[in-house]
């Protein structure tokens, strides 16, 4: 071989080396074990950085970089462009028996981690496979209407008397006539441009019946007919009416901390994850203003509202075996540690997923109040996580926006979704 020839090899086999050392530093860099974290949950963003930050100062060698993306943005699309990439993160987010088909193969199993064995009886249901664990729940959520104690004691009206939609109409009819004398733009603000808000939430209490409230049933379902279509077309209604407007274009910003926040809508369909939003805003109206209320389903539960595990913590098997082992024991840390387990309560306000956790310690009324709904078994489960992927965001929920908007008919946006159910269940 001559001279050139094996300067050529070096120089080749330098570059390789380079290259080599590139790919593995994507997982270490400066002798860290990083974790790059993929998240939705826009509403805990700032709390969720501050605990990986003392996280990271207890534990020096991982390196733990968040990324954020939700609210009015496609969690799954971004999430499927970013594995697409190359650039895949440790940790991210999954939502049920759908995603866990769909991430088939792309997810470790957690199920030696000490949060899956701390999980609370029946939150693993949707993401365990076999004897396989594949997600970890953030937490337990609620939702209803949330509404505003001192307008409706100025208006009258006494909470506890709503009891099914006749009273809800009877009440947002008399709002309505006072919304002047009580500073209001509207009685409600839908949040129409969200379709998680319509697609998911709004869906999932007129769905949940259909299936049982079983999230695994609503998975396996070939057909979805709208058992309950009737109740849920007269809620749309109601919100469309009494709400501010356009409801299609009205954004969660808008909705919590523009309009909510400030005194000039009486009620919004959210849930306890709004209260760092309003705490910040306005912290004596999230401590002392706030109550919610089931969304009635006549035929079904007036007096419950839907409570369920909103995401759950998945870790990303391609990942080399320390990674994979540093991003477990960051979940472990969070959930199961006393230190993590006071931010769990104290900071994100979440409503916990696990044992071992002193809930007296819930700042958030409207954490204290689904706590309550749920002890009392007032509850609805959570079947959105079972629709077929996409089709609650991107078929219902935009198929709501054209029907609010007045361009799509009842009839035929009960057709296009229940055959864009069939078919995404035939492939």
């Amino acid at each position: 071989m001559d001279l050139k020839k094996k300067w050529l090899v070096i120089f080749v086999s330098v570059l390789l080396l380079v290259a080599m050392t590139g790919c593995g530093g994507k997982s270490a860099t400066n002798g860290k074990t990083t974790v790059d974290i993929f998240q939705f949950k826009v509403e805990f963003k700032n709390q969720f950085k501050q605990l990986a930050d003392k996280y990271m100062k207890e534990h020096p060698n991982v390196q733990i970089n968040i990324t954020t993306v939700g609210g009015g943005s496609d969690y799954g699309a971004a999430l499927k462009s970013k594995f697409a990439s190359g650039n895949e993160p440790a940790i991210y987010n999954i939502g049920g028996p759908q995603d866990v088909k769909d991430w088939t193969g792309k997810l470790a199993d957690l199920k030696d981690t000490k949060a899956a064995q701390a999980a609370l009886p029946g939150t693993l249901k949707g993401v365990t496979k076999g004897s396989e664990v594949f997600g970890l729940p953030y937490n337990q959520e609620g939702y209803g209407l949330l509404y505003n104690k001192k307008v409706l004691k100025k208006a009258g009206i006494d909470p506890a008397s709503i009891h099914t939609f006749a009273d809800l109409t009877n009440a947002a009819k008399f709002l309505d006539k006072q919304k002047a004398s009580l500073g209001l733009k509207a009685v409600f603000a839908y949040a129409g441009k969200e379709t998680w808000v319509s697609g998911l939430h709004s869906s999932n209490i007129f769905l949940s019946p259909e299936f049982d409230q079983d999230v695994t049933k609503a998975y396996q379902s070939k057909t979805v007919s709208f058992k309950y279509g009737k109740q849920l077309k007269a809620y749309l209604d109601l919100q469309q009416k009494y709400s501010v407007k356009p409801t299609a274009s009205l954004d969660y910003s808008q909705q919590v901390e523009e309009l909510f926040s400030n005194g000039k809508v009486a009620m919004i369909q959210q849930g306890n994850w709004v209260s760092p939003t309003i705490v910040g805003i306005n912290a004596d109206f999230a401590k002392n203003g706030i109550g919610i209320l089931p969304i009635p389903v006549d035929g079904f539960k007036t007096d419950s509202i839907p409570v369920g595990v909103p995401m759950y913590w998945a870790v990303n098997a391609h990942k080399d075996t320390k990674t994979i082992k540093a991003a477990k024991d960051f979940l472990d840390w969070m959930y199961t540690s006393s230190e993590g387990k006071k931010i769990v309560i104290n900071d994100f306000q979440f409503i916990p997923a696990y044992k071992g956790y002193d809930v007296s310690g819930l700042k958030d009324p409207i954490s204290r109040s689904i706590y309550q709904y749920s002890k009392e078994n007032k509850t609805i489960g959570w079947v959105f996580n079972g629709y077929p992927t996409g089709w609650g965001l991107n078929t219902l929920g935009s198929d709501i926006q054209q029907y609010m908007s007045g361009k799509l008919s009842w009839n035929n946006l009960l057709k296009d979704v229940e055959q864009k159910w069939k078919d995404a269940r035939s492939q």
